[in-house]
């Protein structure tokens, strides 16, 4: 399963800004922008070439789902296909005790029966504009990295602002090339969408944690939604025609989706210090979040519900930032970047005009991350580790920030975010007290480990108690699971949250300035210099090669390109495809045991099934986490297939495109429509997506 954007936020703490090198685009590499597609490539290798009305079709089809995956429309009303593990988070905040929809799936037969979800928003890219002049132009008289980037700030903030006043859009401005481009990218949001359809947990993630990012694989990992604009489904114009047949051996297909991040074009400097910190130091935090969870799953079965979503993220994203950190560890990927830097930089070095402009770029980097590694303790421990937590913490600092100028605001405060952050900040989605104990308890004993018990940050969290006494009084005595509370609370401003009783929001008030400190040292010492740098790199690369290549992924709409193809694995050759047969297979070798067990549905109904039916299969298409849920496409924009996992070659993609054994793997459209049509009886379901 492809880890998602907001999972791999984690992963890359430790990058505090990842700049630009150069290198050679190989094979079907490529996670690239609607405005600069890859049509030369494309003309010389396949011998196609994508029309500005094809490129618009397929942008207007798919969307962001802002719990950190894709999608795309299937049909003329609103039907929304992604991942049964992108749409998990809004079937847990639905289910309860006695009615778990994880493990027994869902399936609404009837337009009334579609179920609301509690806080997702889905993104439609309708515009792009390029305001990188405006952007250079607001930091052209500062003098220092720290002007700059408080000049910078207000420029982006300015732009969003104005666009999301004159157009009623979402309006996000992007960095592409580190600072080499900026981007106004304007969203139709939705935050109306009701699930339709989602598989039993067990076939979604059949094989579990021991098959994830492997290949190959047998997962119906799919999930459809309805997405209502005031009340009714909307008309999509723009939606992707369904084909049956699906994905064929070496057929040209393209991804269409959100990658979250990816360090391509970090320098030497920051990779190293990802391997040497970053990667360690996440590992061992999610191992110990798991940890924790585990032992609160321990106590019974509605504890083992309550978590079970967690574990899964937290499993996935350990998975995930291990074969990264093989990859850091790897010589030869690290020869490789080595290389690509330093042909970056005889270039830039061979032109005098040019290294006198951008020589000093790399040292500036390296420089700040030898000073962020003073500070790192800090930034990774002192947190905590809960909902109620970060739910006080964002109100303080929303009530703070609504009274100050848009352009000094935190990031996520200002005007154009304002709205999507109290959608998700008064979700009525349920928190679990007892488990979030668990976790703030747990956070605070690492901690503790980490920092000493003199730490500031935890004198102010502990205030005398043990991490146990002090989780148990926080939680117990908070309000803040009530969302009418929390409203109020906003609403109230700054003096209702200052004459707040509630001890997380008295937490929070204490340790905001705390907070705000490390924040903008963070600014000032590490990422004020590194967008500074970052520009200036953008710049040479652009002067060196021209606009040639893709910028590193960063959870905005993307094309990729590839092939259908197995490949070399073990000895052996990894099929294309796998089919129905191999699924039954699998779980008999295993005697149905563990995560290789069937649904009863899959049991029962096997001699329903085309067993020759293709399940899953692999393709050359370079993607990473966030392209969860991204429609796999056709020539004539068709959908044939639906991303949910990469391989375990594929996880060095972060830094670096293999193209002989890096594949996406996704759920083959055959697969979905038999499944629907004879294990659940959706026979509407199966005609809408037909166009029947």
């Amino acid at each position: 399963m492809l880890v998602s954007k907001s999972l791999r936020s984690a992963a890359a703490v430790m990058s505090f800004g990842a700049l630009m090198v150069c290198f050679p685009v190989r094979a079907d590499e490529g996670m690239w922008t609607f405005d600069n597609p890859p049509i030369k490539q494309l003309q010389e290798k396949y011998q196609f070439t994508p029309t500005a009305e094809w490129l618009d079709h397929v942008r207007l089809s798919c969307v962001r789902m802002n719990d950190g995956g894709s999608g795309s429309f299937v049909s003329a009303h609103g039907l929304l296909l992604t991942n049964h593990h992108v749409a998990r988070g809004q079937l847990q905040k639905n289910s309860t005790a006695e009615h778990d929809y994880i493990t027994n799936g869902f399936y609404a037969a009837a337009p009334e029966q579609e179920m609301k979800s509690p806080d997702m928003e889905v993104n439609v890219l309708v515009s792009m504009e390029n305001v990188t002049g405006r952007v250079v132009a607001a930091v052209k008289q500062a003098k220092t990295p720290e002007a700059e980037f408080a000049s910078r700030r207000a420029a982006i903030a300015e732009i969003e602002r104005e666009s999301l006043q004159k157009t009623g859009l979402r309006s996000d401005v992007v960095a592409l090339y580190h600072g080499g481009e900026y981007w106004l990218y304007r969203y139709k949001k939705y935050t109306d969408v009701r699930l339709v359809f989602a598989p039993e947990q067990q076939i979604a993630f059949f094989g579990g944690d021991p098959d994830n990012f492997t290949y190959p694989r047998y997962d119906l990992d799919m999930a459809l939604f309805r997405v209502y604009e005031n009340g009714k489904p909307v008309d999509t114009k723009d939606y992707l025609r369904w084909n049956p047949r699906g994905a064929a051996n070496d057929e040209l297909v393209f991804v269409s989706g959100h990658p979250g991040t990816t360090h391509r074009m970090n320098t030497m400097a920051q990779l190293e210090a990802l391997r040497d910190m970053g990667q360690p130091s996440t590992i061992k935090g999610l191992k110990h979040r798991i940890a924790v969870l585990e032992r609160y799953s321990a106590l019974g079965a509605e504890q083992a519900r309550q978590a079970a979503s967690a574990i899964f993220s937290l499993a996935n994203s350990l998975k995930g930032n291990e074969g990264r950190y093989k990859g850091l560890l790897d010589a030869s990927v690290m020869a490789v970047k080595r290389k690509d830097e330093g042909e970056f930089r005889a270039k830039v070095m061979a032109s005098p005009e040019l290294a006198a402009a951008y020589a000093g770029a790399w040292a500036a980097i390296a420089d700040s991350e030898k000073r962020a590694g003073a500070r790192t303790k800090e930034r990774l421990y002192r947190g905590l580790d809960s909902q109620f937590a970060t739910l006080a913490s964002s109100i303080v600092q929303l009530v703070a920030e609504i009274g100050r100028p848009d352009a000094e605001r935190l990031p996520g405060y200002h005007d154009a975010q304002v709205d999507s952050l109290k959608f998700r900040m008064f979700s009525p989605a349920p928190i679990y007290p007892a488990m979030d104990v668990a976790r703030l308890t747990g956070s605070l004993e690492q901690s503790l480990a980490e920092l000493g018990p003199n730490d500031p940050f935890l004198k102010m969290a502990l205030n005398g108690r043990t991490p146990k006494e002090a989780a148990t009084a926080l939680v117990n005595g908070t309000r803040l699971a009530d969302p009418v509370v929390r409203r109020n609370l906003v609403a109230g401003g700054e003096a209702a949250v200052a004459a707040s009783d509630d001890p997380m929001i008295v937490l929070a008030r204490q340790l905001d300035p705390m907070r705000r400190e490390l924040s903008k040292w963070f600014e000032d010492n590490v990422q004020s210099v590194e967008q500074r740098a970052g520009e200036q790199l953008g710049k040479a690369r652009f002067a060196v090669y021209g606009k040639t290549t893709y910028p590193d992924a960063t959870f905005t709409l993307r094309l990729s390109y590839g092939r259908v193809q197995g490949y070399a694995m073990n000895g052996t050759k990894a099929p294309y495809k796998t089919t129905f047969y191999g699924l039954y297979d699998r779980a008999r070798s295993f005697d149905f045991d563990g995560p290789f067990y069937l649904p009863s549905r899959y049991l029962e109904g096997r001699d329903k099934l085309d067993l020759s039916t293709p399940l899953d299969f692999v393709t050359t298409n370079d993607i990473i986490g966030g392209n969860s849920g991204s429609p796999v496409i056709n020539r004539n924009a068709e959908i044939v297939g639906l991303i949910f996992d990469g391989n375990i070659e594929s996880l060095v993609g972060d830094y670096v495109y293999g193209g002989e054994t890096n594949r996406a793997v996704a759920v083959h459209t055959a697969a979905m429509t038999e499944a629907l049509r004879k294990l659940y009886n959706a026979p509407g379901l199966v005609n809408e997506l037909l166009g029947q």
